[in-house]
Parts: C-alpha cells; structure tokens; sequence
C-alpha cells in the first residue's frame, strides 16, 4: 500500500525519522533532532559526547532536585521542550495527527490541487468532518460519496462537487448550486446562515443524505417537479433543524451553468444535475456545506473541529 501523505508532509516542512515524523524546522536545532532522533530508534551524530556527559553526570548523581524533592534531569526538560516545539511547528503547518488525521492529509494531497475554494480551510474540514463522523458512525455512512458546497464563493461561481472518498477522486463537478435566500442577495456570496424555522437560510454543516422523495417547487409564478433528496443535520444547533426545515438537495430551473437563484434553504442543484447527483448520494452519502464567514460555526463544528458531536 501506498504511503498516503509523504507529498503533503513534505510541502509542510515534515521529514522522517524512524518512525516518527518530525519537522524540518526541528533540524536546524542539534539538541532538538538528536532527542527526537534517538527516541525514534537513531542515534545523532554527537550522541556519543552527550553519552558520555550523561554518564558523568549519573556517577556523581546530579541533577535539578524539584520543590517537591524529586530530581528533574536536564535532559528530560530539553525532551519536553523539544516536545512542544515540535506540536506547535505541526499546528502552524496545520498537520493533522491520528489516524484520522493521516486520511485528511492523504484526501488533501490527492484532491486539493483540483478543488476550487474559497480558502485553505474549506477541504480540511469538509474531510475531517467526513472521517471523525464515519469513524464514529459507521453504520450511518452507507455509501462513500461527500457531496461538497463552498458557500464562500458567489452563486455564479461552480462551488459544487461530488467525491469519491474511497478512490478520492472528483465524480461530479465543479457545478453551481443555489443558497436560501435568508442568506445573501441573488448572485452574491452568502454571509447568514441559520438553524432557524422561517428564515430561508442556508445551513453550515455536515449531513447525513437520507431516502428520496417527489419534489415540486414554484419559481418565477411557475411549478416545477423534480426528485428531492432528504438531509439529517448532524452538526448540532447549527444544522440539527435541517429535516423538519425541509431543507433538501433537489432540481430547480433557477440553477443553470451560468449560475445559481435562490432557494429557501437548500442546496439546490440543476434539475440535470439533480438526476446524477442525488441516486449517487442517497440512502447514506454525506453532504457537507462550508463557509469561512461563519467563525462561530466554523470554531465549533462538532465534526469538522472535534469528531465528538452526537451524529
């Protein structure tokens, strides 16, 4: 099997020892990397003077002795210290760790170059909602499909895809897609979003695709049908009203290639999109619908921040 990640890390600033991952900031420190290399199996070039140091050092028995009378050796503090320099270098990169942090950094190198977004956060948290929640709910998670919307891009702007999470690959997109009206002017880039009844907003989010329905709708004084599709909110208050909102993935005439109306809240699609999208999606594909001007959702995601929400 293929090592997921090696091309993102290494953009990052990341390289390998042993069996840990260390960054390259860390090697321009010679205490740094030798501490981290010989707790990864290595030795540095100038372990044998500090052996040898360390060894004196045990002979004659010093060392720091604690208010509490414990002894704290120099070296352990150099351990700790290199310890924190190395997570706050992995935070500034935003590298994730864990598991689930390995699939965000392996879907990020193989599609990020080939998404349109709006900024660096939009792919990051889509699939690290998409991995803590399947981790999570497996049983949920039916299909392997993430229909993705990056809502901080204009209606006219394609900001629509479909992805492939098992082969990570694109499958349907770029596309346009509407937002509520309750959310920004016709054409413009939404900046209110909501979990409320009556306020024809967009909701930010992950969602779980459910079962398929007869849709009709109205526009411009004219009724239309298409297949709707029905989404369970699982990003807690900030999506959790979704299906007794009716907020749905459905066909509508006001979607065309050359940009997206307004809808009351959905996702909507073109009525030709719709009849690919939706059968690929339905009955436990997931949707996720991101915005970078939403701080309070985007720092308080149960899924795409914590992978502890409730689902």
């Amino acid at each position: 099997m293929r090592s997921p990640n090696l091309l993102a890390l290494a953009a990052a600033g990341v390289v390998l020892v042993g069996a840990n991952l260390v960054p390259a900031a860390l090697r321009a420190a010679p205490v740094a990397h030798a501490t981290i290399a010989a707790s990864a199996g290595g030795a540095a070039p100038d372990s044998a003077p500090k052996r040898r140091g360390q060894a004196r050092r045990a002979e004659t028995g010093r060392g720091e002795t604690s208010r509490g009378g414990t002894t704290r050796r120099p070296e352990n503090r150099t351990a700790a210290a290199v310890l924190r320099t190395s997570r706050a270098v992995l935070g500034a990169a935003r590298l994730e760790s864990g598991a689930q942090g390995l699939r965000v950094q392996r879907a990020l190198a193989r599609l990020g170059s080939r998404v349109n977004t709006s900024d660096r956060d939009a792919l990051r948290m889509a699939f690290r909602a998409y991995y803590n929640y399947r981790a999570a709910h497996p049983e949920n998670v039916r299909k392997p499909y993430l229909y993705f919307v990056d809502y901080g891009l204009d209606a006219e702007t394609p900001r629509g895809y479909v992805f492939d999470m098992s082969e990570l690959r694109i499958v349907e997109g770029p596309f346009t897609v509407a937002h509520g009206r309750g959310s920004a002017a016709r054409g413009g880039v939404p900046r209110r979003f909501s979990n409320r009844h009556g306020s024809e907003a967009t909701s930010l989010g992950l969602f779980v695709a459910q079962e398929t329905y007869s849709f009709s709708g109205r526009t411009g004084g004219r009724a239309y049908n298409s297949i709707g599709l029905r989404l369970r909110g699982v990003s807690g208050r900030f999506n959790a009203r979704a299906r007794e909102r009716g907020v749905v993935v459905h066909g509508a005439p006001y979607v065309t290639r050359d940009g997206a109306g307004r809808s009351e809240g959905c996702p909507a699609v073109s009525p030709a999109r719709a009849r690919t999208v939706i059968p690929r999606i339905r009955n436990g594909g997931m949707v996720f619908l991101y915005s970078p001007h939403d701080r309070a959702w985007k720092s308080e995601d149960p899924w795409a921040n914590h992978g502890k929400g409730r689902g």
